[in-house]
């Protein structure tokens, strides 16, 4: 039988994207179920995206995850957008499906199956507090929405930003989302059981920042979420542990949210424990 050197390509676009670890964790994936797969991370300017669109299509890759600040500009540029994708308004993700490009928003879905898997919680019923108002947000509260969270409040410092997502969202999925303008301290409301940074707040190299929150009318049930990868253990997830809270950092994101673009592309499940310690080593001191 005729040995077969090429290999099944997946890119990661944007720009900048030279600290982007998403491809340590897709290659040991790869490599953990013997495929003869490449992850590659390529830095592509908003003017050179459209080509960049059609190098994927005549390269053949097999998938592809678009970041900032593509995940708006290449919708119109796929063939087809998934409906949850549309309802986000963004995709980070594309498969293929034949000689299609399909966008898909596996952002959203990766919080709620790290909040479901890692942290043993489901969202339903429950009242969330999301802070940030940028595209992780914006996924974030689409899929709480859609999981039946009893509210969501969305905090932000820019209020038009915030005041029109929540408006746009709310009208959408129907669901009880409201805004509040970020003060120079956020009180954690008592009856909040989800808290989540959705900001960039903490990430490498900024680890001594944290999002200004108090913590003092804070319910011992609440549950503390970071999605900032590096490091996993932010400042923000420290002060909740130093008050006993449950935390779920933002590495389970990152994985979950990986793993469901690997099933897409491959048709295979995710090794997801293969995939965290990639990125803990990466991200290792």
């Amino acid at each position: 039988m005729p040995k077969d050197f090429t290999s099944e390509l997946v890119a990661c676009l944007g720009d900048p994207v030279r600290e982007n670890p998403t491809g340590v964790m897709q290659n040991a994936a790869f490599r953990a179920l013997g495929l003869q797969w490449q992850y590659l991370t390529i830095e592509v300017t908003p003017a050179n995206l459209g080509d960049a669109i059609v190098g994927v299509r005549a390269l053949g890759l097999r998938g592809a995850n678009f970041t900032i600040p593509h995940k708006v500009a290449v919708m119109q540029h796929l063939d087809r957008v998934a409906p949850d994708a549309a309802l986000i308004g963004a995709v980070n993700t594309v498969r293929r499906e034949g000689d299609l490009l399909i966008g898909e928003n596996t952002d959203g879905k990766g919080f709620l199956r790290g909040l479901r898997l890692d942290a043993g919680i489901d969202p339903a019923g429950k009242n969330a507090v999301v802070l940030g108002a940028g595209g992780a947000a914006r996924a974030i509260v689409t899929e709480l929405a859609l999981a039946g969270a009893a509210g969501i409040l969305v905090v932000n410092r820019t209020p038009e930003r915030g005041e029109s997502m929540v408006s746009e969202l709310a009208g959408r999925t129907g669901a009880p989302i409201r805004f509040e303008t970020w003060p120079a301290s956020f009180r954690v409301p008592p009856d909040t059981d989800l808290l989540v940074n959705a900001t960039s707040i903490g990430l490498y190299p900024e680890v001594t920042a944290r999002p200004p929150v108090d913590w003092s009318e804070a319910s011992g049930r609440l549950l503390v979420c970071d999605v900032v990868p590096n490091p996993p253990e932010t400042r923000f997830l420290q002060e909740a542990r130093d008050r006993r809270l449950q935390v779920l950092d933002g590495l389970s994101m990152l994985v979950h949210q990986g793993a469901i673009g690997f099933q897409m592309w491959t048709g295979l499940d995710a090794p997801v424990d293969v995939m965290q310690q990639a990125l803990r080593e990466a991200f290792a001191p």
